[in-house]
């Protein structure tokens, strides 16, 4: 079975509360991250239909502080998936209480792994990408588990294909 990316689209609002800040008064880093955890999570679910661990945090940019009072939107879809594995990209996004404009604030690629009730990985379903970004992160997302493999020492560089073709014409 193939599936798109917005079968798997979790989309999260919440207030940033000041016992969730730091001491200038913007949101905790590790806050926002176990937020995204959540969302990333739910996304994985929708997509495998199956219990899902987080695996790897494998990039977070943290682009702009996220002050108390603020309207966060967290938007989570699967990008790749794998042989058990799925990536799912989020933004997060805050909105500007008079105007109600979002600006992009972090952006986070997170890796889950579904699993049986054992915790052994199970197979999931393959996706297809439809819009332009939707295409952009899918092909990403193969160059970024082969570097994420090499950095790990579970594949040679010789065997990353994707990679190589960036750097080799």
């Amino acid at each position: 079975m193939i599936k798109v990316p917005k079968e798997s689209l979790t989309i999260l609002t919440d207030m940033v509360l000041p016992g969730e800040t730091n001491p200038l008064g913007n949101l905790f880093g590790g806050e926002l991250l176990a937020r995204m955890d959540r969302a990333c999570s739910i996304a994985a679910q929708r997509h495998s239909r199956r219990i899902v661990v987080t695996a790897s945090v494998n990039h977070v940019a943290f682009t702009k502080a996220v002050p108390v009072g603020s309207v966060v939107t967290i938007e989570a879809k699967v990008s790749r998936a794998f042989k058990s594995s799925m990536e799912i990209y989020v933004d997060v996004w805050v909105e500007d209480r008079e105007s109600q404009q979002r600006t992009k604030v972090n952006e986070g690629i997170y890796t889950f792994v579904a699993v049986d009730r054992t915790g052994t990985p199970v197979t999931v379903p393959q996706i297809k990408p439809e819009t332009k970004l939707e295409k952009e992160r899918y092909e990403g997302a193969l160059r970024r588990k082969q570097l994420s493999l090499i950095l790990s020492g579970k594949m040679k560089p010789e065997d990353a294909s994707e990679l190589k073709a960036l750097f080799i014409n």
